[in-house]
């Protein structure tokens, strides 16, 4: 039989997109039953509620019926964005009205959304960074060209990113899109974003009219006292911000729901580009993670969440200084699930190195590269505590530190 090339027939955008690492990542490691994995920021089943999930599932199903297993709206039941607007504004202190929230298929697919209903290609979108990877591609793959603002402990360097829009040309200054921020407990790093510069990002949107699309998995999981854990979109005066978050982390990734709060006219326009892409988000699951904020399940996984993960965190740090190198630098996360690391050895390449990892150490970790935005990154790696057990998270440690020194 003979075999067609297919590569005619793809698309520009198929043929341009590149692999996602963690999602490849997962795969190899999944068929490699002895690796200790570092790599994908995956929830530790420990916490997960089955209990509690199994007999809402019956009860939504007993109780709605039909409605639970029908196509529902674009934007999600209204009854689960009632819900969700109880529970935001009680724990997010944001203020929202079912018209203003929209029901997503997980925040990976909020970030596409986003990335088709705001970017035409060349147009510019402005990143911290390091920043998450799937929103580097979801823009990417829109035509977006990124723009990265520079970290500390105290998130995105506002003041450089004031600087960035002044130093533009009124034409590149048109082509801003939106600035996108993980402020709280931020992925890769686990910094967040200070109240000083919180305010300062929304002063700075406001005077370059620009969105702000806020990102917010992690401020449910912040370890430490005192950081301040408000949301940009509590903050939010004009409407600028465009809040996404998701029960992944929270609840259980495998119910795949997130959310989209924001002005009223945005969201109907995000929910036209969703009635194109998969007309609505799993109705079932809907109703579940619904009875689940209204039954406290999600309260109650937060609450053993916190001083699980933070005992995880405290492990992986002790062992890190205890064995890795002088000439690493790691951060500090006040909370999420992840340490990011740079190697200042001269030529460490944690991409090129992966595969010597993983076959001959059976450790594994994403490379930092693809967090970054302006090719800066090689020498970096993004581990995580979240997943792996205690034995491993020591054991792992181990093995990174013997490829460090060794390679």
């Amino acid at each position: 039989m003979s075999v067609l090339d297919y590569s005619r027939y793809y698309s520009n955008l198929a043929r341009s997109i590149k692999a996602s690492e963690i999602r490849e990542l997962l795969a190899i490691i999944k068929a490699k039953k002895n690796v200790i994995s570092f790599a994908g920021g995956i929830p530790d089943p420990e916490l997960f509620p089955r209990k509690e999930l199994a007999e809402i599932a019956r009860d939504v199903i007993e109780i709605y019926g039909d409605e639970a297993l029908q196509y529902s709206e674009t934007k999600g039941v209204r009854e689960v964005r009632e819900t969700l607007c109880k529970f935001l504004s009680t724990r997010k202190s944001i203020k929202c009205e079912p018209e203003n929230a929209i029901i997503t298929t997980g925040s990976q697919s909020a970030l596409d959304l986003v990335a088709r209903t705001l970017i035409d290609p060349g147009n510019v979108v402005i990143t911290e960074n390091p920043s998450y990877l799937a929103a580097i591609g979801a823009f990417k793959n829109a035509g977006a060209r990124l723009i990265g603002v520079d970290i500390d402990d105290s998130g995105m360097k506002t003041s450089i990113l004031e600087e960035k829009l002044r130093a533009m040309s009124p034409d590149e200054r048109r082509r801003v899109k939106f600035i996108y921020t993980i402020p709280i407990a931020q992925n890769p790093s686990g910094v967040s974003l200070s109240a000083e510069r919180k305010k300062h990002l929304l002063e700075i949107a406001s005077q370059y009219d620009l969105l702000v699309v806020e990102d917010d998995p992690y401020s449910y999981l912040v370890f430490e006292e005192g950081v301040d854990k408000t949301v940009i979109k509590a903050l939010d005066r004009e409407n600028r911000v465009l809040y996404m978050s998701t029960i992944s982390k929270i609840l259980a990734p495998g119910l795949r729901i997130g959310w989209l709060i924001g002005p009223d006219d945005l969201i109907r326009r995000v929910e036209l580009v969703k009635q194109y892409v998969d007309l609505h988000s799993p109705t079932l699951t809907q109703y579940i993670t619904a009875e689940a904020m209204k039954r406290g399940v999600i309260d109650r996984v937060i609450g053993r969440a916190i001083p699980h993960y933070r005992a995880k965190r405290d492990l992986m740090l002790k062992t890190m200084s205890e064995y890795f190198p002088e000439y690493t630098w790691y951060s500090k996360p006040i909370g999420g699930l992840f340490i990011f690391t740079y190697v200042y050895k001269s030529n460490f390449d944690a991409g090129k190195l992966l595969p010597v990892a993983i076959e001959k150490y059976s450790v594994a970790y994403v490379p930092g590269g693809s967090f970054h935005v302006d090719g800066k990154g090689a020498n970096s790696m993004r581990i995580s505590f979240s997943y792996p057990t205690y034995e491993q998270i020591i054991e792992g440690v181990k093995r990174l530190a013997e490829l460090i020194r060794e390679s």
